[in-house]
């Protein structure tokens, strides 16, 4: 009998010790917050260095990385194993202030810009606990959370390269400690080691803007357990970040900033490694490569663009972009969705804002639950593009079959005379318009003249009004035959809806704009100084966009050489001349041309 009932109660502690463990829990497709792993007072907090595979500062030692991980209590008493959302940045212990940094703009179009005074760095926030982002909302849900600082930042070790590849190789190896393949230490030198034994392997990253730039670094390595990332307004091409088709052109915002400017700005790290990766890096590997003279293409920015690695990509791509983001374009998260079209599972999330903003939480829940945790929620037969129309709110995005648009087709319009005021654009070629010629003075913004009834800044061809809404979805095109009064001239863009109003519900205004360089007319890797007055064709895209344009606008697209917020400032006088018989622009518009041209009042 006593047997018996000690075996009895054995039996129920063990039930009762079952039921006491703490597991994630799964409603929806989504993992739920479950209060065991709510407490904040719980959670396990740890800081270590993760060794890295390269040695970018140059002293013979393999860099390491500094990492915070903060996890659930269950990991250490319940032996749980739970995967990571992880992310890095160059700025969690700060950045330098921009006003001593950025280069003077006002010069001549393909002159070599006026000397600027070499920086020389500030004093960094150092904070072992790095970051608290991310942990509110996926550490009750069941996920660890793993934060780690770029190297050359912070208390990390290295030389800050700005899309180098020691910046895909640092996430990379943070990744391969969370899978027991590289080696973490309680110290930046020497210390105790650190295994990651509460690590399931399984790994999601994500981050806005230079912190979402990162996971699709990591992601360009193959690495073995990022099953799955969501980059925000990802910078994925420094060059495209820099320039446009050729010609020097800045981040919005950020008038004079450069690749040098970016790495003076986040170099955080305070060693007596600081003056070799300065010399290395700033004033050696850029001050050779970033090539403010020509803005060519080159083997530098080849290097830092990551569309050139995008055939290692394994993991699960959720994508998210405003097409209203001046500052990291949207082609940026356009050209590598396109590339990684039926390699990757894949999907776009669009806004009309500005710079950043995440998808939805449910939207990243889902995500990272079918792909991290791995259970079967189904989102992969989800709607492939989600788009937040103008007006909706941003959580509530319009679900479409693809991006762009699957029944969006290219429309070709074709310029008539009359650019000062406001020419026609219409769907027949019409041959001796002749030519008409641009004065640049960048005096002027792209607003102000894009409303200019009249002026010889700028060139506008405008459509007949619409009678019923238009969708635009896709990449616009310009091409052009165009002569310059100078070697070298500013050639921009910008597709507008007008009348222009402003506001948040406005129905007119900006749409798109793009920026080229006459001087690459056949080619981004070489430029040719023009011959004044001598024609040259060329070709490119505006950034992409999806816009429904409403009944009562008019579509029209303005043509000026200089863009006061984005590009150099020469001096007034430079001459544009654009031969409209070789000149046509390429609307991408949902049901094609027969939607456009049945919506436009041609009376």
């Amino acid at each position: 009998m006593h047997r018996f009932v000690l075996t009895a109660l054995v039996l129920m502690a063990t039930v009762l010790t079952v039921q006491a463990q703490t597991k994630p829990v799964f409603e929806d497709g989504m993992a739920q917050v479950v209060d065991g792993f709510a407490n904040e007072s719980d959670w396990i907090r740890e800081v270590l260095w993760v060794e890295t595979e390269f040695d970018s500062d140059g002293d013979g030692q393999l860099d390491r990385v500094h990492v915070s991980v903060v996890r659930q209590a269950q990991t250490e008493s319940e032996g749980l194993q739970v995967p990571t959302i992880y992310g890095s940045s160059p700025y969690y212990s700060g950045t330098a202030g921009l006003g001593d940094l950025f280069w003077d703009v006002n010069h001549k179009v393909g002159e070599a810009p006026p000397e600027k005074e070499k920086y020389q760095g500030f004093a960094p926030r150092t904070r072992p606990g790095i970051s608290n982002g991310f942990v509110n909302d996926w550490l009750p849900r069941g996920f660890a959370v793993v934060h780690s600082e770029s190297p050359g930042t912070g208390l990390s070790q290295g030389c800050p390269t700005v899309g180098g590849i020691n910046e895909s190789l640092a996430p990379k190896a943070v990744i391969d400690w969370l899978n027991g393949r590289a080696k973490g230490y309680t110290a930046v030198v020497g210390g105790e080691e650190v295994v990651a034994n509460w690590s399931n392997g399984n790994v999601g990253m994500t981050g806005t803007s230079y912190n979402g730039t990162l996971p699709l670094a990591a992601a360009t390595t193959g690495v073995d357990g990022l099953k799955a990332i969501i980059p925000v307004a990802p910078n994925t091409s420094y060059w495209h970040y820099y320039r446009s088709n050729g010609l020097i052109r800045h981040p919005g915002g950020y008038l004079g900033e450069d690749i040098d400017v970016l790495y003076d700005f986040i170099h955080s790290q305070d060693t007596d490694r600081r003056e070799y990766c300065n010399d290395t890096v700033r004033d050696g590997e850029m001050a050779e490569g970033q090539d403010r003279l020509t803005g060519d293409y080159n083997e530098f920015w080849a290097g830092r663009d990551y569309l050139n690695v995008t055939q290692h990509i394994t993991a699960a791509v959720l994508m998210s972009h405003a097409f209203n983001d001046w500052n990291v374009m949207p082609e940026h998260s356009y050209r590598i969705s396109a590339a990684l079209k039926g390699q990757v599972p894949l999907q776009m999330y669009y806004h009309q804002g500005g710079h950043g903003g995440p998808p939805p939480l449910d939207m990243m829940n889902k995500w990272f639950t079918r792909y991290v945790y791995g259970v079967e929620n189904g989102v992969e037969n989800d709607p492939k593009a989600w788009i937040v129309r103008m007006g909706d709110d941003r959580l509530q995005p319009t679900p479409y079959a693809d991006y762009p648009n699957p029944a969006s087709e290219d429309v070709t319009l074709y310029p008539q005379a009359g650019g000062e005021q406001s020419g026609m654009l219409t769907f027949d070629m019409h041959m001796d318009q002749g030519v008409e010629t641009i004065v640049d003075n960048v005096s002027f913004t792209g607003k102000v003249l894009a409303q200019a009834e009249d002026t010889n800044h700028r060139l506008m061809y405008v459509t007949h009004e619409l009678t019923q809404d238009v969708h635009i979805s896709g990449t616009m095109r310009a091409k052009m035959k165009v002569s310059s009064s100078k070697p070298a001239a500013n050639l921009s863009v910008w597709v507008v809806s007008l009348p222009w109003r402003e506001g948040r519900q406005a129905k007119g205004g900006l749409i798109t704009r793009g920026w080229a360089d006459p001087q690459n007319h056949t080619s981004m890797t070489e430029s040719s100084p023009l011959v004044p007055g001598e024609f040259y064709e060329l070709e490119f895209n505006l950034e992409p966009d999806d816009q429904i344009i409403k009944a009562g606008q008019k579509i029209g697209f303005m043509i000026m050489s200089s863009d006061k917020d984005f590009t150099l400032h020469p001096k007034p006088g430079t001459e544009l001349s654009i031969d409209l018989d070789a000149t046509s622009f390429e609307l991408p518009i949902v049901g094609g041309r027969a939607a456009l041209e049945g919506n436009i009042d041609s009376n």
